[in-house]
């Protein structure tokens, strides 16, 4: 299962979610799901926007849990 860690980093970070959406342009609700790990999917340019805002990794932004 892959985990979205977006709060992690964020609180790290101390953003908000509206911080995140109005520098970056992605949508609340898609920040919202990814926040609470709630989404099933995620394209490319929102993880890119995200690294590059966040100044993190793919890897820092997503991990994989072993069950």
């Amino acid at each position: 299962m892959i985990e979205c860690k977006l709060s992690t980093l964020m609180g790290a970070q101390l953003k908000k979610i509206s911080d995140v959406s109005r520098a970056t342009g992605i949508s609340r609700t898609t920040l919202i799901e990814l926040y609470y790990d709630r989404s099933k999917a995620v394209s490319f340019r929102v993880v890119e926007l995200l690294c590059r805002y966040l100044n993190c990794t793919v890897g820092d932004l997503f991990v994989i849990e072993e069950d």
